[in-house]
């Protein structure tokens, strides 16, 4: 693993691999907002789902030293969209995976109030049927009275996601706490045929009754889909499984 895991700004890096993200079929992804690392008890948890997951989908991760340390040490594939830097520190959205992207792409939204940037990252990985799966990892604008920026936010990947012939999986905290922010985001995935995942246990964030954190996803079959309560940040993890079809 390089000295620092990469992180891309508005570009693409491509870095063929052959090597399946999947096991025999079987694909396990999480998605968490992982809270600038503030809660004490972040490493356990984040250690547990990267045990149990091929593919972590990480929003408001802190590069900082110490989380840099840690990815080195368990020597994870690791791939970054920074949204903006405090105190030189990258935030952004975060793949932590088994295996390496093929290809990472890096975008940046800015918010219209506050100026910092939300970032999303499309990334592409091998799959043992010789198809591509299509990740986006998304990290939605929050404040938006118009919604403007949110909706140019998610029209960003409409090519990508329309282009594709594989599998799709778009997931992160999307920060859909009001109807018409949830609207935009059901237009978009009805348009792109992706699926929401359906949770037997649903502790997803919710603000003003309606959850923020989302997976969907087009091309494989879902097994499973949880959402257990954590203290290690202000968001709840999600978990899923998928059969490649």
């Amino acid at each position: 693993m390089s000295e620092q895991p990469p992180f891309f700004v508005s570009n693409c890096s491509v870095q063929p691999s052959s090597a399946s993200i999947d096991r025999q079929g079987l694909l396990n992804i999480a998605v968490w907002n992982i809270y600038k690392q503030k809660k004490l008890n972040w490493q356990p948890v984040l250690t547990e789902l990267t045990q149990n997951n091929d593919l972590v989908l990480l929003q408001e991760a802190k590069l900082n030293r110490t989380f840099q340390q840690y990815l080195e040490e368990k020597q994870f594939h690791v791939v970054m969209a920074k949204g903006f830097k405090l105190m030189n520190v990258p935030m952004g959205v975060m793949n932590v995976s088994t295996q390496p992207a093929n290809e990472a792409c890096a975008y940046q939204t800015t918010e219209p109030l506050i100026r910092f940037a939300k970032s999303t990252l499309v990334s592409r990985y091998p799959l043992s049927t010789g198809e591509q799966l299509l990740v986006i990892n998304l990290h939605g604008v929050n404040f938006d009275v118009r919604l403007t920026s949110f909706e140019a936010q998610f029209k960003q990947i409409l090519s990508k996601v329309t282009a594709h012939r594989g599998p799709v999986i778009l997931a992160g905290d999307f920060n859909t706490w009001r109807d018409g922010r949830l609207d935009i985001v059901k237009q978009l995935a009805h348009g792109l045929r992706l699926e929401e995942a359906q949770y037997k246990v649903d502790f997803r964030k919710r603000v003003f009754g309606l959850p923020l954190d989302h997976l969907y996803y087009r091309g494989l079959s879902l097994i499973n889909a949880n959402s257990n309560e954590t203290t290690a940040s202000d968001h709840n993890p999600i978990q899923t499984q998928f059969a490649l079809k």
